[in-house]
Formats: structure tokens, C-alpha cells, sequence
């Protein structure tokens, strides 16, 4: 770990109403508490809804809603995105929201970690894949440690993860994280 203050952000990547997303997020945000690492939550639910025609592309940095998204990420140096698949992908909100962040700086030499959920069976392991890609493109340093939590629903009541290999997972994925 370098001299330089550490800012962690926990993303929950998607805005679905009464998505199992920000409770893994607040989860998370405990885990890291629990080490001393203040670590708020961006909820992409709290996102304005008309962001994408109003603060991507030629009206960038002119939605003041957003910008202050744009600014907390900009200021962060290891993010934690919390994954759901969707359609055997990520949501498009994050893909989005990813796209009306400045870029290069606010990815570049930068550090994430991802975390995978699913009702199915595949715990996003494709949308893990497909975010890995994108941060590669923008230079992100992406963790190795990439939990793929299938069938959340019958792992996680919203507050508690109930499955211990989740739960061992989860705990190697923070230390790794906190060291990286």
C-alpha cells in the first residue's frame, strides 16, 4: 500500500426497485467498516432518471444532480462494484453510468474490486467478465478475487449472508482487497 490516503466507494450497479443490490452493498459497507475503511454506498437507484439524455456525451459535467456523482467517483481510488446479472450481463444503467464518468482520469491506475449476484445459477460470471473488460479498457487494476454469488436469494436475507463459502468468499475478497 502507497502513502496516499486510500478513498473507497461501493457501487451498487444497478437502480431496480427493491433490488437485493444496495443490501449486499450495506453489507459490504459493514465488512469494511469492521476494519476501520469508511466505504459509503452510490446507489445507481438514486441516480436522476433522466441522466442519460441529460449529463452523457455533448451535456457532460452540466447535470448538477449527476456531477456530484461524477465528483465522488473522480475522487475515489478503489472501488467496490456489486454486480447483478441481467440477461447474462450487467445492468445497462451501469454501463451508463460508467460512460458519463470522465474519462480517463476517473478510472485510470485506479483499483476495483467486483462482486457477482444472480438468482440463477451462473452468480454473473459473464457480467463479471464483461465488466473486467471495460475496466481493462480503461485501465482499471481489477482484483482477481471475483465472488459469484448464485442463487442469492437462498444465501442472503437481505442482511446476513447464510452461506458460509459466501461468507469465506466475501471476508478473502476484503482482506485481498484492503491489501491491494
Amino acid at each position: 500500500m502507497n502513502n496516499k490516503k486510500e478513498i473507497y466507494t461501493i457501487i451498487s450497479g444497478t437502480n431496480r426497485k427493491d433490488a437485493v443490490s444496495p443490501k449486499l452493498a450495506a453489507y459490504y459497507q459493514t465488512c469494511l467498516s469492521d476494519k476501520g475503511i469508511e466505504a459509503p454506498v452510490l446507489s445507481l437507484d438514486d441516480l436522476p432518471d433522466d441522466f442519460v439524455f441529460s449529463a452523457l456525451y455533448e451535456n457532460a459535467g452540466k447535470h448538477e444532480v449527476f456531477n456530484k456523482f461524477r465528483e465522488r467517483m473522480l475522487n475515489t481510488t478503489k472501488f467496490i462494484f456489486i454486480v447483478p446479472e441481467y440477461n447474462g450481463s450487467f445492468p445497462g444503467v451501469l454501463k451508463a453510468f460508467i460512460d458519463g464518468m470522465e474519462y480517463p482520469d476517473t478510472f485510470s491506475n485506479k483499483k476495483c474490486a467486483l462482486v457477482g449476484l444472480s438468482s440463477g445459477v451462473q452468480g454473473a460470471g459473464l457480467a463479471l467478465s464483461h465488466l473486467t473488460d471495460i475496466f481493462n479498457y480503461c485501465g482499471t487494476h481489477v482484483l482477481a478475487q471475483k465472488p459469484k454469488l448464485s442463487f442469492i436469494h437462498k444465501h442472503f436475507d437481505g442482511e446476513e449472508v447464510l452461506n458460509d463459502l459466501y461468507k469465506q468468499l466475501i471476508d478473502e475478497q476484503v482482506e485481498a482487497f484492503l491489501e491491494f
